[in-house]
């Protein structure tokens, strides 16, 4: 018994000994990195960019879109969600397949500012979340929401929301509409897959989803929900 209670002790400090050596490893790296280009720095090119959109620029159904579909408690969890990282990890094992990420928009706004050429998955998830933590002392939620929508790919060469806007619809992002934004919210999950110049069935799948999100979390009302119509999306070309 004394036997087995040693070697599970020494399992546990091993796993410390190595979960301390990786955060330390994950913490450098983030403080060369970001030592390079400083956060403010990298902020304010992209806000100086004539294609950034203002918050107040976009339909509040976007913005909620973006909320329900990819970070349904942003705005009650800190830089990294520990509660959505439980939650991903029992749904992907129950599908048995990864569906679900559990990575907050702060989180993806880090990866994109600085990680996302990185192949490193570990060292760059570290990394990712020290990045994150200085984001979120830096920045406010909102501000961040702002950032996340800018620098986000959505397939088909487009970054950011006014370029995906203007490319796949035509229009200027205040000129949204419910399915639109919709669809838009849905795509940077996997643009490569759901871009509806790629997919259309599947980028329907994915913009029927979205909208099942905004229905559950009481976004929209079940009137605006069946009122829907994602034809449009056969004319994107």
């Amino acid at each position: 018994m004394k036997i087995i209670r040693k070697f599970i002790a020494l399992i546990i400090i091993l796993i410390l000994l190595a979960v301390l050596c990786l955060t330390g490893y994950g913490y450098i790296y983030y403080k060369q990195t970001t030592s390079k280009e400083p956060l403010e720095t990298k902020v304010n090119d992209i806000r100086s960019e004539f294609t950034f959109a203002k918050k107040e620029q976009l339909p509040e159904y976007y913005i909620n879109a973006v909320i329900a579909v990819e970070d349904r408690r942003y705005y009650s969890h800190g830089p990294v969600d520990y509660i959505g990282i439980m939650r991903a990890i029992v749904s992907n094992i129950r599908q048995q397949s990864v569906e679900e990420g559990g990575s907050t928009i702060t989180q993806q706004v880090a990866k994109n500012l600085y990680y996302i050429n990185h192949e490193n998955p570990v060292k760059r998830k570290v990394a990712e979340c020290f990045t994150a933590i200085e984001i979120e002392k830096k920045y406010s939620k909102d501000e961040i929401l702002e950032l996340y929508v800018n620098i986000i790919y959505f397939g088909s060469g487009y970054y950011g929301i006014t370029e995906a806007c203007e490319g796949y619809l035509k229009k200027k992002v205040e000129d949204m509409t419910l399915a639109e934004a919709a669809m838009l919210a849905g795509l940077p999950n996997a643009p490569s897959a759901y871009s509806p110049l790629v997919n259309k069935e599947l980028c329907k799948s994915r913009t029927e989803k979205v909208l099942k999100s905004l229905l559950t979390n009481d976004y929209i009302t079940q009137e605006q929900y069946d009122s829907v119509d994602l034809s449009f999306i056969d004319n994107i070309n």
